[in-house]
Protein backbone atom coordinates (compact mmCIF):
# COMPACT_ATOMS: atom_id res chain seq x y z
CA UNK A 1 0.00 0.00 0.00
CA UNK A 2 0.96 3.56 -1.15
CA UNK A 3 1.74 5.72 2.41
CA UNK A 4 0.81 9.30 1.87
CA UNK A 5 3.99 10.34 2.90
CA UNK A 6 5.45 8.17 -0.19
CA UNK A 7 3.26 10.24 -2.73
CA UNK A 8 4.25 13.76 -1.22
CA UNK A 9 8.01 12.51 -1.54
CA UNK A 10 7.72 11.75 -5.09
CA UNK A 11 6.31 14.64 -6.12
CA UNK A 12 8.99 17.07 -3.97
CA UNK A 13 11.47 15.23 -6.21
CA UNK A 14 9.43 16.37 -9.30
CA UNK A 15 9.42 19.68 -7.75
CA UNK A 16 13.32 20.33 -7.40
CA UNK A 17 14.40 18.51 -10.30
CA UNK A 18 15.37 21.43 -12.86
CA UNK A 19 15.12 19.03 -15.68
CA UNK A 20 14.06 15.37 -16.25
CA UNK A 21 14.22 13.00 -19.82
CA UNK A 22 10.98 12.34 -21.03
CA UNK A 23 11.66 8.79 -23.33
CA UNK A 24 8.37 8.14 -25.68
CA UNK A 25 8.24 5.10 -28.28
CA UNK A 26 8.69 5.14 -31.99
CA UNK A 27 8.83 2.23 -34.55
CA UNK A 28 12.73 1.74 -34.27
CA UNK A 29 12.76 2.08 -30.23
CA UNK A 30 12.63 4.53 -27.30
CA UNK A 31 13.93 8.23 -27.63
CA UNK A 32 14.73 10.63 -24.35
CA UNK A 33 14.99 14.35 -24.59
CA UNK A 34 15.68 16.71 -21.80
CA UNK A 35 12.44 18.60 -20.27
CA UNK A 36 11.84 21.02 -17.34
CA UNK A 37 8.80 19.39 -15.92
CA UNK A 38 6.21 22.05 -14.39
CA UNK A 39 4.61 20.00 -11.41
CA UNK A 40 1.36 20.97 -10.13
CA UNK A 41 0.92 18.29 -7.49
CA UNK A 42 -2.34 19.58 -6.38
CA UNK A 43 -3.97 18.52 -9.92
CA UNK A 44 -1.47 15.20 -10.22
CA UNK A 45 0.01 16.09 -13.42
CA UNK A 46 3.40 17.52 -14.93
CA UNK A 47 3.39 19.89 -16.97
CA UNK A 48 6.35 20.47 -20.19
CA UNK A 49 6.27 23.15 -22.70
CA UNK A 50 7.59 22.25 -25.91
CA UNK A 51 7.77 22.44 -29.44
CA UNK A 52 5.16 21.15 -32.48
CA UNK A 53 8.39 20.85 -34.85
CA UNK A 54 9.29 17.54 -32.96
CA UNK A 55 9.05 13.73 -33.48
CA UNK A 56 7.28 13.53 -29.88
CA UNK A 57 4.10 14.83 -30.72
CA UNK A 58 3.29 12.18 -33.14
CA UNK A 59 5.19 9.87 -30.87
CA UNK A 60 3.00 10.55 -27.88
CA UNK A 61 -0.09 10.65 -30.06
CA UNK A 62 0.38 7.02 -31.22
CA UNK A 63 1.72 5.24 -27.92
CA UNK A 64 0.84 7.82 -24.68
CA UNK A 65 2.72 5.65 -21.89
CA UNK A 66 5.78 7.37 -21.74
CA UNK A 67 8.33 6.68 -19.17
CA UNK A 68 9.96 10.07 -17.33
CA UNK A 69 12.92 10.12 -15.15
CA UNK A 70 14.21 12.73 -13.12
CA UNK A 71 17.38 12.85 -9.93
CA UNK A 72 17.52 15.17 -7.48
CA UNK A 73 21.50 14.95 -6.72
CA UNK A 74 21.50 17.01 -3.32
CA UNK A 75 19.12 14.55 -2.29
CA UNK A 76 20.16 11.15 -3.40
CA UNK A 77 16.97 10.64 -4.88
CA UNK A 78 16.18 8.93 -8.42
CA UNK A 79 12.76 8.33 -9.24
CA UNK A 80 11.49 6.94 -12.61
CA UNK A 81 7.53 7.82 -13.20
CA UNK A 82 5.26 5.83 -15.74
CA UNK A 83 2.79 8.19 -17.18
CA UNK A 84 0.08 8.56 -19.80
CA UNK A 85 0.54 11.66 -22.26
CA UNK A 86 -1.27 14.22 -24.01
CA UNK A 87 -0.23 16.77 -26.38
CA UNK A 88 -1.97 19.94 -26.47
CA UNK A 89 -2.37 23.50 -27.58
CA UNK A 90 -3.58 25.90 -25.10
CA UNK A 91 -2.16 29.02 -25.08
CA UNK A 92 -3.98 30.13 -21.83
CA UNK A 93 -2.07 27.21 -20.27
CA UNK A 94 1.18 28.09 -21.73
CA UNK A 95 0.84 31.30 -20.32
CA UNK A 96 0.09 29.84 -16.64
CA UNK A 97 3.44 28.20 -16.77
CA UNK A 98 5.73 30.40 -19.02
CA UNK A 99 8.94 30.61 -17.68
CA UNK A 100 11.45 33.51 -18.32
CA UNK A 101 14.02 30.87 -19.59
CA UNK A 102 10.65 30.00 -22.78
CA UNK A 103 11.68 33.39 -23.99
CA UNK A 104 14.80 31.95 -25.50
CA UNK A 105 12.59 29.87 -27.29
CA UNK A 106 9.19 31.01 -28.75
CA UNK A 107 8.11 34.46 -28.62
CA UNK A 108 5.07 34.43 -25.73
CA UNK A 109 3.13 32.00 -24.79
CA UNK A 110 0.93 32.33 -28.16
CA UNK A 111 3.59 31.29 -30.50
CA UNK A 112 2.14 28.63 -33.02
CA UNK A 113 5.08 26.59 -32.48
CA UNK A 114 3.88 26.04 -28.55
CA UNK A 115 2.52 23.01 -27.39
CA UNK A 116 2.11 21.56 -23.67
CA UNK A 117 2.81 17.90 -22.85
CA UNK A 118 0.61 16.66 -19.69
CA UNK A 119 1.44 13.73 -18.08
CA UNK A 120 -0.57 12.10 -15.97
CA UNK A 121 1.73 9.86 -13.70
CA UNK A 122 0.39 6.02 -12.49
CA UNK A 123 3.15 4.79 -10.42
CA UNK A 124 6.82 5.97 -9.33
CA UNK A 125 9.75 3.88 -8.85
CA UNK A 126 11.58 5.81 -5.98
CA UNK A 127 15.23 4.95 -4.93
CA UNK A 128 16.20 7.31 -1.94
CA UNK A 129 19.95 7.05 -1.41
CA UNK A 130 22.32 7.85 1.52
CA UNK A 131 22.73 11.33 2.26
CA UNK A 132 25.95 11.90 2.72
CA UNK A 133 28.85 11.42 0.42
CA UNK A 134 31.15 11.34 3.00
CA UNK A 135 29.32 8.26 4.83
CA UNK A 136 29.31 6.72 1.13
CA UNK A 137 33.16 7.16 0.34
CA UNK A 138 33.89 6.12 4.02
CA UNK A 139 31.78 2.72 3.49
CA UNK A 140 33.08 2.14 -0.13
CA UNK A 141 36.62 1.91 1.11
CA UNK A 142 35.61 0.13 4.40
CA UNK A 143 33.88 -2.92 2.59
CA UNK A 144 37.02 -2.42 0.33
CA UNK A 145 39.51 -3.35 3.07
CA UNK A 146 37.21 -6.15 4.70
CA UNK A 147 35.48 -7.73 1.76
CA UNK A 148 31.90 -7.23 3.63
CA UNK A 149 28.83 -5.24 1.95
CA UNK A 150 28.91 -1.25 2.67
CA UNK A 151 26.27 0.02 4.90
CA UNK A 152 25.03 2.81 3.39
CA UNK A 153 22.60 3.77 5.53
CA UNK A 154 18.78 4.16 4.34
CA UNK A 155 19.09 2.65 0.88
CA UNK A 156 15.46 1.80 -0.33
CA UNK A 157 13.52 1.21 -3.48
CA UNK A 158 9.80 1.91 -3.48
CA UNK A 159 7.01 1.58 -6.08
CA UNK A 160 4.61 4.05 -5.26
CA UNK A 161 0.78 3.92 -6.81
CA UNK A 162 -0.49 7.97 -7.79
CA UNK A 163 -3.55 6.87 -9.25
Amino acid sequence: MTEPADIERVWDIVEHAGVGMLTTRFAGGLRSRPVEPRPERKSGVIRIVTDVRGLKDNEIERLPDVGFVVIDPSGKAYLSITAQARVTRDPAMAEAIWRKSDDMWWSDPNDPNVRIIVLTPSRAELWDGPSSLVVTAFEMAKAHITGEKPNLGENRKKTVELR
